[in-house]
């Protein structure tokens, strides 16, 4: 037994292209926002990261007394960094909700370089904030 297959005229053809490229269009505009948040996010890190080490005192200014809050720029620092991760955390997580939402009228499902990206400085962040608060590492 034969399956007829339906032919699609020119006007169904060109709007599927469209459709497609507009989804392609969506997914390009997702990947751009998870970039700029990672951009932010890694300044937030770094910024608090810079504070931490450029306001560490020595252990002799501290114990004279001369520093009067000697932990301001540590939690300060702390703050910042745990910002930074925790914005790149929910944005990596609407990204891939927003990927999902239309995966069905995606072909393919490929793995997205700024998803990893967006991991990889979630994984800085987290190593980066535990190394500050427990003064672990080569920090």
């Amino acid at each position: 037994m034969e399956v007829e297959t339906e032919r699609k005229d020119r006007g169904t053809i060109l709007a599927e292209e469209r459709t497609d490229l507009a989804v392609e269009r969506s997914v390009m505009a997702a990947e751009r926002t998870l970039m700029a948040w990672i951009r932010t996010a890694l300044s937030m890190i770094g910024f608090g990261f810079t504070i931490y080490k450029f306001f560490q005192y020595k252990a002799e200014d501290i114990a004279a007394g001369i520093v009067r809050r000697p932990y301001a720029p540590r939690n300060l620092g702390l703050s910042l960094i745990a910002v930074g991760t925790l914005a790149l955390m929910g944005a990596a997580w609407q990204h891939r909700g927003f990927l999902k939402q239309i995966a069905p009228s995606r072909r393919k499902e490929t793995v997205s370089v700024s998803f990893v990206v967006a991991m990889a400085v979630i994984l800085i962040g987290i190593v980066t904030f535990y190394g500050v608060l427990l003064h672990a590492g080569p920090f």
